[in-house]
């Protein structure tokens, strides 16, 4: 099964530190009660990511004034993005990359996605939480998540 995604935030400020690209992946099974994205919860919707879409995406990132990517969903990291995020993460690398995950970082290792401990430069784990929502976070929507930078928490 070929990745599906929402949408490309070709300018974004708001999923990472400094200016970003943001990547929006589709298909999602946490169903997080109140996810501020729940368009991207059926791995069916969205469009279908293409190799001319790929480029595109690539293309973005290389603009000067890019400081980040950042990939989030849906779940980057289900089972049905997996290979295709571990892909761009392997192929991006003249910024700082983002992922954010329904996982904890525990989990991805028990489910042996560990590879991506390897290719992202922060990532930001944890399903977001109504009841432990917090609006004083940077980059986070509730208390229980937490940025996990490469070097530092793994």
């Amino acid at each position: 099964m070929t990745m599906r995604y929402a949408s490309i935030r070709d300018l974004d400020i708001s999923n990472g530190e400094g200016l970003g690209v943001a990547l929006f992946v589709q298909g999602c099974h946490f169903h997080c009660k109140n996810c501020f994205n729940q368009s991207t919860w059926d791995f069916q919707g969205g469009k279908e990511w293409t190799a001319g879409i790929e480029d595109k995406f690539l293309k973005l990132i290389q603009r000067p004034f890019i400081q980040r990517v950042s990939i989030l969903g849906g779940e980057p990291l289900a089972d049905e993005n997996y290979p295709t995020v571990i892909h761009l993460l392997k192929t991006i690398d003249n910024v700082e990359k983002w992922v954010y995950t329904g996982y904890i970082k525990e989990e991805l290792m028990y489910f042996g996605k560990h590879e991506v401990f390897k290719y992202a430069d922060i990532i930001v784990d944890g399903g977001y939480v109504d009841e432990l929502r917090d609006l004083n976070l940077s980059f986070r929507g509730s208390s229980n998540q937490r940025i996990l930078r490469k070097g530092v928490d793994f």
